[in-house]
């Protein structure tokens, strides 16, 4: 295949790395700066231009987008999609998990476990916020930090409110979260690859530092995550709509809590670590990826008129509560039910003999005239009628 790596550090170890896998595999690859696209909507195909000329065509694209281009990066990723080429990152993972408000705000809707996390911005919410994350000690995190820089652990109420007074001042947003205790300063990256964890490391900080981070002189060890490490990390990666993805979490008494999902994580501390290659894993995944490039579902087939994709629930006094996806008459109605979400159970193009419980949610397509008459109204308070005021209007001064 022909491959394309998007990055503007084209020594760095990722990317030689990868470069090399490619090369070793027998495809044809080069290493393409960001920045020197050019996205080409003036004519009737969409295009990408590369300094100055008409790009080539490619089979797949691998993402190296770094924060200080993630805006630009994602729209080139875009750009790619829109020409059906193959991407194991969209443009729409990549922004969500450079988001760290947003990820957790994604993660958090699909039952991901995660340390408990608030986000406010009036200084009187700060106390009630720590409070409900359990209070002191906790870490404070800046949405745009990377590699540890911006997380701050604060070991009282009063060093906390005035760091985050601090970093308020200065346009910063932060994030406040539980210190997980039992974690001791240590957490592990899981190196997602399609379907499955290829690798695993535990990075543990060192001495009293409490970030892991090998940018912070953290250590590292290969570890052999168990069932539902790498089902969490995995769900994580898929969640944020990512095929290649390093997952951050901390081993909490309760199991795995997800930190972070990086769309663009290293490979030389988790190539070292483990001694496995995991830049060839990565190529040998995109080259059975190429012929189902990534779509937009939604915008393909919202241009449909009447038609769209919506989300219905199984409320538990409703009809369909113990019957068949057969005969819910959801197919009599021009309605296709695509996934059923149970819980954290995703079951895939159910069968007809799919039992409904209550509480599924049904990811469907159809006519969207019926599936809004099967969405609930949502209840509304009457609005109270208040006195007349004494003087209906004000006397002129």
């Amino acid at each position: 295949m022909k491959l394309a790596i998007l990055s503007r550090a084209p020594r760095a170890y990722s990317t030689q790395r990868l470069r090399a896998a490619a090369i070793d595999r027998g495809h044809n690859v080069k290493v393409l700066d960001t920045l020197r696209f050019a996205i080409d909507l003036s004519t009737d195909e969409p295009d990408l231009q590369f300094r100055g000329r008409r790009l080539s065509l490619y089979d797949a694209v691998i993402p190296r987008i770094g924060n200080s281009v993630t805006y630009y990066g994602t729209a080139v990723v875009r750009q790619f999609e829109q020409m059906d080429v193959y991407t194991p990152n969209t443009a729409n993972g990549i922004a969500n998990s450079r988001d760290k408000l947003r990820a957790m705000q994604i993660l958090s809707r699909h039952g991901i476990a995660m340390p408990a996390t608030t986000f406010v911005r009036n200084r009187a919410d700060v106390i009630p916020a720590i409070e409900r994350v359990g209070g002191a000690p906790v870490v404070i995190k800046l949405l745009e930090g990377t590699q540890g820089i911006g997380v701050i652990l604060a070991p009282s109420i009063k060093v906390a409110e005035a760091i985050i007074e601090t970093l308020q001042s200065t346009r910063q947003n932060v994030l406040i979260q539980r210190f997980v205790q039992e974690s001791r300063g240590r957490d592990v990256r899981a190196l997602v690859v399609g379907d499955r964890v290829v690798a695993a490391m535990r990075r543990t900080a060192k001495g009293d530092e409490f970030r892991s981070n090998v940018h912070r002189g953290g250590s590292v060890e290969k570890v052999d995550v168990d069932a539902e490490f790498e089902r969490t990390a995995v769900r994580a990666a898929h969640i944020m709509g990512l095929k290649v993805a390093g997952v951050d979490m901390l081993e909490g008494d309760d199991g795995p809590l997800v930190m972070e999902v990086n769309s663009s994580p290293g490979l030389e501390g988790i190539e070292t670590a483990t001694k496995l290659d995991i830049a060839g894993a990565i190529v040998d995944y995109i080259d059975n990826q190429v012929a189902f490039p990534q779509i937009d579902v939604r915008e393909r087939l919202a241009v449909s008129t009447g038609y769209g994709v919506a989300e219905l629930v199984v409320h538990g006094d409703a009809d369909l509560v113990g019957t068949t996806l057969g005969d819910s008459g959801l197919r009599e109605r021009d309605i296709t039910v695509l996934t059923v979400h149970r819980g954290t159970q995703v079951i895939p193009n159910p069968s007809v003999r799919q039992v409904l419980e209550a509480e599924d949610r049904l990811l469907c397509w159809g006519k969207l005239e019926e599936m809004r008459s099967m969405i609930p109204e949502r209840p509304k308070r009457r609005p109270r009628v208040k006195k007349l005021p004494k003087h209906p209007i004000p006397a002129e001064e």
